[in-house]
C-alpha cells in the first residue's frame, strides 16, 4: 500500500526552532520525526511513500540519502517531490495522483504529528465501506484548535469544521485519511487547496470517520513539542 506524507509546511509555530531545522525532522528524545514515521508505516505495510517538500528541502533530502540503506532494508521505497510554491495539503495529492494506480487505496498523513496509530485498523475499517474517504479522528482537549467532526450512529461524517468557534463535538481531525481515488473528483482546482478548508467540507455526508487506536500529538507548537520529549516513549 501507499501513502502521501505531508512535510512541506514551513512550521512557522515552532519557530525559531524550525528556521533551520524542517519540521518533519525535529528530534523527538533524540529521534527525526520522519524516522517515527518510517517504523509507523513499515509497521502497517507500507512500502511505498510520497513526502513532497518546500522548507529547508536540502536537509531533508540529505536525511533521506543517508538513510537510503536502511530504507532498503525496510523495503520501503521514498519518492520525494519539491514544490517552489506550497500547493496546500489537498493540492499536493492533487498534482501527484498518478503516485496511486487507479482503483487503489491509499493512505494520507501529516507529517507534523507524532502518532502511534493503529494504521491497519483504519484501513480495514475504510475498506467497509464505499466511500471516497475515510478520516481518523481522536477526542481534542482543546477542540476550537482542531478540526471538528460530527458522527451519526453508522459513522459518517455529517458535519465537520475546521477551528470551529463553537464545536459540536471534541472529535478532532487527527491528519490521518485512508483514500479511495474517487477522492480526487472532489479537490478544487485551486493552489494552495488545503484538506480541511478546502476538501473536507465537500465531502460532508460522503465521508466515514473511525477513531484512531493509539496516541497522536500534534507537535506544532513549542509547548505540545516540548510535552511529546516529555511523554513519548
Amino acid at each position: 500500500m501507499k501513502a502521501f506524507l505531508l512535510a512541506a509546511g514551513k512550521g512557522t509555530r515552532l519557530r525559531p526552532l524550525t528556521y533551520k531545522i524542517p519540521k518533519c525532522l525535529v528530534p523527538i528524545r533524540g529521534i527525526p520525526l520522519l524516522d517515527y514515521w518510517f517504523d509507523l508505516l513499515e509497521r502497517h505495510g507500507i512500502d511505498e511513500v510520497l513526502i513532497n517538500l518546500h522548507h529547508l528541502a536540502d536537509k531533508v533530502l540529505n536525511f533521506l540519502q543517508l538513510k537510503e540503506d536502511e530504507l532498503r532494508k525496510r523495503n520501503m521505497r521514498i519518492i520525494t517531490v519539491y514544490e517552489p510554491e506550497l500547493l496546500g495539503s489537498a493540492g499536493t495529492i492533487l498534482a501527484n495522483r498518478s503516485f496511486v494506480y487507479p482503483g487503489e487505496d491509499f493512505l494520507i498523513c501529516n507529517a507534523d504529528n507524532l502518532t502511534d496509530a493503529d494504521l491497519s485498523d483504519l484501513i480495514e475499517f475504510h475498506r467497509s465501506h464505499e466511500m471516497p474517504l475515510t478520516m481518523g479522528l481522536f477526542e481534542a482537549d482543546e477542540p476550537r484548535r482542531c478540526g471538528i467532526a460530527e458522527l451519526d450512529e453508522k459513522g459518517t461524517i455529517v458535519s465537520f469544521e475546521e477551528k470551529p468557534q463553537n464545536p459540536k463535538t471534541n472529535l478532532a481531525n487527527a491528519g490521518i485519511y485512508v483514500a479511495r481515488c474517487s477522492i480526487f473528483d472532489y479537490i478544487p482546482r485551486k493552489t494552495p487547496c488545503d484538506i480541511g478548508y478546502d476538501l473536507l467540507p465537500k465531502l460532508v455526508g460522503n465521508m466515514k470517520g473511525r477513531l484512531i487506536r493509539g496516541r497522536l500529538i500534534d507537535i506544532g507548537t513549542p509547548e505540545s513539542y516540548r510535552i511529546a520529549n516529555e511523554m513519548w516513549m
